[in-house]
């Protein structure tokens, strides 16, 4: 049996600041609760809600580890209480509540997956945040149909390059909007029917002429601000909006009359703070419809780049530059 340490170096932030606060620091090693397996971390994704825990806008729950990161693949080399030990030895992909930027990690196993064999560490550590988003907001709060469209904005992100895929395998008809046109044919060929650049041309209209003047049925946004009034003015009868990000504001003004005649619906979520229920009850869906998809090599996540552990702060500086397509993931 491998001797663990007492205590090993991770990353956290030593102040709200910049990418510049990350810094490794000695933190002891983490021991599995009941529900939780020990994690020989293999890789770490990086993710927005990352940042906005270095700057100090969201922070840990109580009792959750400083270490950031959300999501990681790694091998069991310990069980918690009740936790079936022919787990030891298994390679998971876990979406965790913090402690990831780390060589160890504990992770519950209710929101945990066998890491499908066709996917590399750094593919495996790039999936966990991104499948219960997705799944969440697409699926459940946007309630997308075979059939039906849908608009992702941001789409070249790790959420927006999963989205595609994901609403494709769906049967839905998928319009995306990015900034750079040189990314447009990989878009199309993750999944994309319809590329918009938002610089040059205005996507409201273009998705309406696209959908020759019906509408979008489900939009997902990560932009905020104005470009809510400009999804509306692009949604059919009876569509759902569902925020994800604000990048360009949280404060928008609607116009209520518009929702009512057109029966549209506002929805918005984030990850972090749902309750272990309502993770492990996504995951279960996720294990049931998404998990054959990446068996099969039909879904599969955009590396933009790797870096080492110790480089985390050229990962949250790359992140976010706004060029990233993809997903970024640090390997201890």
């Amino acid at each position: 049996m491998t001797t663990l340490p007492r205590s090993m170096q991770a990353i956290i932030a030593r102040e709200p600041g910049d990418a510049s606060v990350l810094t490794l620091a000695e933190r002891p090693m983490p021991e599995p609760k009941a529900g939780e397996v020990l994690l020989r971390v293999r890789a770490a994704g990086v993710n927005r809600p990352d940042i906005m825990q270095r700057q100090g806008i969201a922070k840990p729950a109580p009792g959750i580890t400083d270490v950031l990161g959300l999501e990681v693949c790694g091998d069991v080399v310990a069980c918690g209480p009740g936790v079936d030990t022919q787990l030891m030895g298994k390679r998971l992909m876990s979406l965790v509540p913090g402690g990831g930027y780390a060589p160890w990690c504990t992770a519950p196993v209710d929101q945990s997956f066998i890491a499908p064999d066709n996917l590399s560490d750094a593919e495996a550590a790039a999936l966990p945040e991104g499948l219960f988003t997705v799944w969440h907001n697409l699926f459940e709060l946007g309630r997308l149909a075979m059939g039906e469209t849908v608009l992702i904005h941001g789409a070249a992100g790790g959420i927006g390059t999963l989205a595609i895929q994901m609403a494709r395998a769906a049967g839905a008809t998928v319009i995306v909007t990015d900034n750079d046109e040189a990314r447009f044919a990989e878009l199309r060929a993750l999944g994309a029917d319809a590329t918009i650049c938002w610089p040059t041309t205005d996507f409201s209209k273009a998705a309406l002429e696209y959908t020759e003047g019906r509408g979008v049925d489900v939009v997902i946004d990560i932009v905020g601000g104005d470009y809510v009034r400009r999804n509306l003015d692009a949604m059919a009868f009876g569509g759902r909006h569902v925020s994800l990000s604000f990048m360009q504001g949280s404060a928008v003004t609607i116009e209520l009359l518009t929702l009512m005649q057109r029966q549209i619906s506002l929805h918005s979520s984030t990850m972090r703070p749902q309750t272990h229920y309502e993770k492990t009850r996504m995951a279960q869906s996720v294990t049931r419809h998404v998990l054959p998809l990446l068996k099969s090599g039909r879904i599969k996540p955009r590396i933009h780049a790797t870096f080492p552990l110790a480089e985390a702060v050229a990962s949250h500086v790359t992140l976010e530059s706004g060029k990233v397509f993809g997903k970024l993931v640090l390997i201890p």
